[in-house]
Parts: structure tokens; C-alpha cells; sequence
């Protein structure tokens, strides 16, 4: 975890996985830098929200893989749910709902599942690609933490891959210019 900046309440918290994803950023708003997964991703927002200052939002950059064929470009998530947990399984345990779907927007926009795992495996892809459109490692964790802290999130990921074989090849090959991107998408939102 790594706080580059200062939190005020008059500026939002841009918050990204890796130094990679957060190389054209800049220094005019503060930026967060979790690692990788669920708990990295946790323990960096709580950890700087438990701190005092709370941001006016929290914008979420990143990368995702793509869950069908043809997805691509740079996406507002509307929901995004865990992929990871057996929820049906918690449920007949404990009679309790563990990691249901978090609506992160308002606007129409992509599911987005959430799990501590690359998915690089067709087989996988193919199972997500029936509940999401998109993948990622940390966006429901920073989800659940800006919902129990009532701050504002948006989850902004571009496409870096198609979740398939190959898929960490062409994510370190493609990082850079999502990276790009990614900054590019900030400075035309006005933040």
C-alpha cells in the first residue's frame, strides 16, 4: 500500500492496483496504490479512510479482462459481484447472504466479477462470462469498503485482455497503454 498525496474532501481518491496502472496519473489528486487482490485492496481503503479524511469520491482505475469476445475500450461498472465465494453453499451453512451483487451505478453499465484469481483458463472465462462481462481483483472489495464507509465509488476499468489463454501475455503487454488511457479518462472527466 502506497498514498501518493494528501486525502481532502473537496477532491476524490483515485485508487489503482499497481504502480503500472497509475503511471500517467500525475500528482494533482491524490492517488492510492493497494496491490494486488481482495484483502491488499481492503486493507489500503480502510486503512487510509480509518485515517481521518474522507475524499469527496473514490474513482477506481483499472484494468479488466474481458468476459466475451469484442468487449473492449473503457467501461463505468454498474455492478460488480464476487466470483470467489460460494455463496450458495454460505447461505445453506448459515442461513445468511455472504458477498451478494453491489449496484455501484445508477447508469446502465457492465457486470464486473471480483475474485483473487487471474483468470486466464477458457473454461473459467466461459463460466464467469454467464453472471459478467467483465474481471478484475479488487473491485468489489473497494466496493464494500466505500458502501460500509458512505463514500461515493465509481469502478472505471478498460480492457486489457479476454480473460483467456494468454491473457497475463497480453495484460503486461497491453498495461501501458491502459495506463494511458486511464489518465486520459481522468483529465476529460475534469477531475
Amino acid at each position: 500500500m502506497r498514498l501518493l498525496g494528501t486525502i481532502t474532501p473537496d477532491r476524490p481518491l483515485l485508487v489503482v492496483a499497481v504502480q503500472e496502472e497509475a503511471a500517467y496519473l500525475g500528482d494533482s489528486l491524490p492517488v492510492l496504490l493497494t496491490g494486488i487482490g481482495k484483502i491488499n485492496a481492503t486493507a489500503a481503503l480502510a486503512t487510509v479512510l480509518a485515517r481521518g479524511e474522507r475524499p469527496s469520491e473514490i474513482v477506481n482505475l483499472g484494468t479488466a479482462g474481458a468476459l466475451r469476445s469484442g468487449w473492449a475500450g473503457t467501461h463505468q461498472v454498474a455492478q460488480v459481484l464476487q466470483h470467489d465465494i460460494d455463496t450458495p453453499v454460505l447461505r445453506a451453512l448459515t442461513g445468511r447472504t455472504y458477498g451478494a451483487p453491489i449496484a455501484v451505478s445508477d447508469t446502465p453499465g457492465p457486470t464486473l466479477a471480483t475474485g483473487d484469481l487471474f483468470v486466464s483458463d477458457p473454461e473459467a472465462r466461459d463460466r464467469l462470462a454467464e453472471h459478467a462481462d467483465l474481471v478484475d481483483m479488487e473491485g468489489y472489495a473497494l466496493a464494500t469498503v466505500a458502501q460500509r464507509a458512505n463514500v461515493p465509488l465509481r469502478l472505471i476499468k478498460h480492457v486489457s485482455d479476454e480473460a483467456g489463454a494468454g491473457a497475463d501475455r497480453t495484460w503486461r503487454e497491453s498495461v501501458d497503454g491502459c495506463a494511458r488511457i486511464l489518465a486520459e479518462w481522468v483529465r476529460a472527466q475534469g477531475l
